[in-house]
């Protein structure tokens, strides 16, 4: 007779599993809370420790570690002398071995205790799916509910090599995904900055139509212990979302939860093309768009609140189109306001995110053979910013400048904004030299850098910079310092009557 060992905390479709199983000649074996399932069934099932003959002990912490279920796994029936040895042994090999684990992530995800966390971490479990996978010649080896269907068919006709070797290697994937949870929830709480191995487990949420040009391949994996950010999102309509979209996405969406209430960031390849606070988000979006029309078409907008239909008039007008739209939350009256737009308001893809905190995430960006890994940019709760002039800033200037300080952290370096009046004016992103990008902020803003504010994501290293900022009508910098012509620098700046801020932080962003 064929045999199974099934063990599962996921029950989801499991009776009718095994009844198929036994109905094609299967002795199903099974451990405490799935026998019993099976049982009430009314499935024939054995229970492990009649195989074993030992009872489950230790509150259930040892039941299948026992040679009599490891080596009815893990024996190749293909060498004569592992035959013998189970044979002699009184062993009865498993044909297909069925096992899902503990649920470690919805413990650690809801309020619990460190030893809850600890009794949910799965030790037979993990050591079942490892060994049938090894030996996955001579055993199948199941996981996921969601394959059942297609095991049942294979042993009915007859599985092939492949599947066994497909099946192996999910088998693998879901126990180093498991371990890869439990490896960084105690590492967290042991408050160690870098470890000498790093894992990290994610889970494939969406299959991508293709990546950053039609012919990469692409998916989005979720971390399952972040749960903040645009990656849980929850799409209320419109067309799938693309690679680009989600970078950008993440991009506006990053930035508007730095920002004041009653924010807007218009996001265009990755850097902000319109940032602006208002007493409305329909006021925040005209002027955040006002920045540069021709960028925003076809943008991403986000707003930092609530949207219901009385907020999204600004963007439906006639003139705008946006690929993505982010916010808290929507009304069904605001949802439906942008669908009965017509033209891409039908296929608007709107999105409900969760705010992100200041708090520091894993960033891992990989490079060729390897990975770079850091914490997230967050601005350290301890600043100590120091005017270097004699001129004082307003209050008006004061709130420009720590609006353009939060949104330089999010332009591709060399970073330049220019900000007034609670609105972003120019931008300079992306450029080889610092002085270039000031040049591009100065004449993006045009007329409105006079009286603006400007914020460099880095220290400026000769006077040039804030000559050509002052020659357009800047009035004040904010900019990290650390070079050694800070002196030079900010005296340039008392000799024009600008204000300088430093910082002491840097805001590279590459």
């Amino acid at each position: 007779m064929r045999r199974a060992l099934v063990s599962v905390t996921d029950k989801s479709g499991i009776t009718d599993f095994c009844s198929s199983l036994v109905a094609q000649g299967f002795e199903i074996v099974s451990t405490g809370g799935t026998a019993s399932a099976l049982r009430h069934a009314g499935v024939p099932v054995k229970d492990v420790s009649e195989v074993t003959g030992f009872p489950e002990m230790l509150d259930g912490r040892v039941k299948t570690l026992h040679p009599k279920i490891h080596g009815a796994i893990l024996a190749d029936r293909r060498l004569s002398d592992h035959k013998s040895q189970v044979e002699s042994a009184g062993i009865a090999p498993f044909d297909i071995v069925c096992v899902n684990l503990y649920d470690f992530e919805d413990t650690v995800l809801s309020p619990h205790t460190f030893e809850e966390a600890v009794e949910s971490i799965d030790i037979g479990g993990p050591a079942m799916i490892r060994a049938a996978a090894k030996n996955h010649v001579n055993v199948l080896i199941v996981v996921d509910p969601n394959d059942y269907e297609m095991i049942l068919q294979a042993v009915a006709d007859g599985e092939s090599s492949g599947l066994r070797q497909s099946l192996a290697a999910k088998a693998f994937r879901h126990t180093a995904f498991y371990d890869s949870l439990i490896s960084r929830y105690l590492t967290d709480l042991a408050s160690e900055d870098w470890t000498e191995k790093l894992t990290v487990g994610l889970r494939r949420e969406i299959r991508l139509r293709y990546g950053e040009n039609p012919h990469q391949a692409a998916a989005l994996f979720l971390d399952p212990l972040c749960q903040e950010g645009v990656s849980k999102a929850r799409q209320l309509c419109g067309k799938e979302l693309s690679f680009n979209n989600l970078l950008d996405a993440d991009a506006a969406w990053e930035l508007v939860c730095d920002l004041p209430a009653k924010a807007c960031t218009i996001i265009k390849h990755g850097n902000p093309c319109g940032v602006a606070t208002a007493s409305t988000f329909n006021e925040a979006y005209r002027l955040a768009k006002s920045t540069d029309p021709v960028s925003a078409f076809g943008g991403i907008a986000a707003f930092n609140g609530p949207l219901s239909d009385e907020d999204v008039v600004a963007f439906t007008e006639k003139g705008n189109f946006l690929e993505v739209v982010l916010a808290t939350s929507w009304t069904e009256d605001a949802v439906e306001a942008v669908r009965s737009r017509g033209g891409w308001g039908q296929d608007a893809r709107l999105l409900e995110c969760p705010i992100s905190t200041n708090e520091p995430v894993l960033s891992v960006r990989s490079i060729r053979g390897g990975a770079l890994v850091q914490l997230s940019d967050e601005e350290p709760l301890d600043q100590d910013w120091k005017i270097v002039t004699s001129r004082q800033p307003s209050e008006e200037e004061w709130e420009d400048l720590k609006l353009a300080w939060t949104i330089v952290k999010h332009v591709k370096s060399n970073g330049i904004v220019l900000v007034k009046g609670g609105r972003m004016t120019g931008v300079g992103a992306g450029q080889m030299n610092r002085v270039q990008s000031v040049r591009l902020a100065v004449d993006q803003a045009g007329e409105d850098a006079t009286g603006a504010v400007l914020a460099s994501d880095a220290f400026f290293p000769f006077t040039d910079n804030i000559e050509v900022a002052a020659e357009a009508g800047v009035i004040a910098v904010i900019q990290p310092g650390g070079s050694k012509k800070d002196q030079e620098v900010a005296a340039r700046a008392e000799e024009l009557g600008l204000t300088m801020v430093l910082t002491g932080v840097r805001h590279f962003r590459h």
